[in-house]
């Protein structure tokens, strides 16, 4: 199996080596413009859809599914309501503001002290990125420590680098269009073995399981939506795409990623929740895949290649953008490519670290809850200061929930996932009034 695994490594990095574009000038490598031509809406959406079924996503949407049934499909699946979020703001802020990306909209607004420490937070997100999905792929070599475990993530995070160097976004957005589809044909070959399984595992019985309870998910529900108003604008993989194509195109293409790539996280969810019908313990697809023997477990393991090959991608073309672009450190080629390693040796080091790949989604996405009234209320024009004091403000409870010092008298539900429920609503709560309260006092 260790043969064929790592043939599928090999044989899919080189296609895409081989396959990708050379980007020639900045236009091709940093915004993805061919011929002066941008993506139309259906790649926009594929690439929108497959850089965001991370391999921690699937891994994460199974495991759900396992706890906690259809609840925890459908509890991961609302963060992809940042899609429709990010659609409508960048759609507004594009045609009513005349802002041709988030960099300007907030150096504009609020100075480059107020960009900067943005730009900080979203290569923090990017830094995330890289670890977080590449150890997944190690889990399917070998144990967490193990030489197959690294040996596997420094060879596909090496390959994946390669094509990513050759064309920048234009190699991003144009495998994310191939992998799209591989990812949605082994979807539907995995599901079809499933329900075809002599266990009786029929549509029914993902309806019917889990129960909607506070402990049994929502709170995860509830928080995901809470943050999808500021979750999408701290990672530039989803934003930079936001202002590549024509407004029109851009907000069709949004807007039908939130619902498919919702739907594709609830469907890989039901790989867990026939775990749970089979009282299987551990990580969810792992199990799943080992039951149904060896081709199984090859096409799992290509989904997972799929969906880390192409986060990675998109991460390392977004740190080279923000690098060379958003923060103007150096517009050339070769500035942009060496950002590229730099973003892949450091994010490669938390794999020697015992970190966990949910927490990769959850705390960074309450780190920068101060960000939802800067975007949701983007129109409305307040003093720097307003800005300073959500951002910060948004931090602080991003460290409460991190070191498990917020206040147990403010969490109104129980079991897991309450602390992160309620510190987002309180956190969100207070950014809105300390982004709006020198407004009051002007007044």
């Amino acid at each position: 199996m260790g043969v064929l695994q790592w043939g599928l490594v090999l044989l899919s990095s080189l296609a895409f080596i081989l396959l990708s574009p050379l980007a020639k000038n900045t236009e091709q490598f940093f915004k993805a413009q061919v011929n002066h031509k941008a993506p139309n809406t259906f790649m926009l959406m594929g690439s929108l859809v497959i850089s965001w079924i991370f391999a921690k996503s699937i891994t994460n949407a199974a495991n759900l599914g396992l706890a906690y049934g259809l609840v925890g499909g459908v509890a991961y699946a609302a963060y992809y309501l940042s899609f429709i979020v990010a659609g409508y703001v960048i759609y507004q802020m594009r045609t009513k503001g005349g802002f041709t990306s988030i960099h300007q909209f907030l150096t504009t607004r609020f100075g480059k002290g107020a960009m900067f420490l943005f730009s900080v937070l979203i290569a923090i997100r990017l830094f995330n990125e890289v670890w977080s999905n590449t150890m997944v792929i190690g889990s399917y070599f070998g144990e967490m420590g193990s030489l197959p475990y690294y040996s596997s993530i420094l060879v596909f995070t090496v390959l994946t680098l390669i094509y990513a160097l050759k064309g920048g976004l234009s190699s991003s957005i144009f495998t994310d269009a191939i992998q799209m589809v591989l990812f949605a044909v082994l979807l539907f070959v995995v599901l079809s073995t499933i329900f075809s399984s002599e266990y009786n595992f029929t549509p029914v019985t993902v309806i019917t399981s889990g129960e909607w309870k506070w402990e049994m998910g929502i709170n995860l529900l509830l928080a995901a939506v809470l943050q999808s108003f500021s979750y999408p604008f701290h990672d530039p993989v989803l934003t930079d795409r936001g202002f590549i194509s024509k407004p029109k195109t851009t907000l069709k293409a949004f807007l039908w990623a939130g619902l498919v790539g919702g739907l594709c996280i609830i469907l890989f969810s039901i790989i867990g929740i026939y775990a749970q019908q089979q009282n299987m313990e551990g990580q969810a697809a792992v199990q799943v895949a080992k039951a149904f023997g060896a081709i199984i477990l090859l096409v799992i393991n290509f989904i997972m290649i799929t969906s880390a090959a192409s986060t990675l991608d998109s991460t390392f073309s977004s740190f080279s953008k923000l690098a060379s672009l958003d923060l103007n450190l150096g517009t050339s080629l070769s500035f942009g490519r060496w950002a590229m390693v730099v973003i892949a040796v450091l994010g490669t080091l938390p794999i020697f670290m015992n970190a966990e790949i949910l927490s990769a989604t959850t705390i960074s996405g309450t780190m920068v809850i101060g960000l939802t009234p800067v975007f949701v209320l983007w129109k409305k024009k307040v003093s720097t200061a307003n800005y300073y004091l959500s951002v910060i403000g948004g931090l602080i409870f991003g460290f409460l929930l991190v070191f498990g010092v917020f206040p147990n008298t403010l969490i109104f539900t129980h079991g897991k996932y309450a602390d992160l429920l309620w510190v987002n609503f309180w956190g969100i709560l207070v950014c809105f009034l300390l982004y709006l309260i020198p407004l009051w006092r002007r007044k």
